[in-house]
């Protein structure tokens, strides 16, 4: 397996999950910024956050990037998530990755939340 296809799984499980899969997989002083309700979270507490979050049902990325330079990697996409009885939540994503030690931990992690209408704009 490729460290790209690596880092996909990983983001996938990331979202999949929930927090019983993301601890060994986030670094202890990572930034999350998450769009509801908005919060700016750190680290283990971040992800301590994420524990009453059982995870989405399905999610789908698309229009994926993926960029590697030595030990930092960066993962930008579009997302279309689903849990039981709420609206399907669409959201462009960016997650940074550090390969520490051998480890990829997720350093950094970002989502803007976007309508359907909004991610069919062509871009400028």
């Amino acid at each position: 397996m490729t460290t790209e296809d690596q880092l996909w799984a990983t983001e996938e499980r990331l979202w999949l999950n929930g927090f019983d899969s993301a601890h060994s997989e986030i670094s202890d002083d990572a930034v999350m910024i998450f769009p509801y309700p908005a919060k700016i979270q750190r680290g283990t507490i971040g992800a301590q956050g994420m524990a009453n979050n059982a995870g989405w049902r399905t999610v789908r990325m698309s229009d994926r990037h993926f960029n590697i330079k030595g030990e930092i990697a960066v993962l930008a996409y579009r997302v279309s998530a689903e849990r039981p009885n709420a609206p399907i939540y669409h959201a462009v994503c960016a997650s940074t990755y550090l390969n520490d030690a051998g480890v990829w931990k997720l350093v950094s992690h970002q989502q803007t939340p976007a309508d359907d209408e909004t991610l069919a704009q062509p871009e400028l």
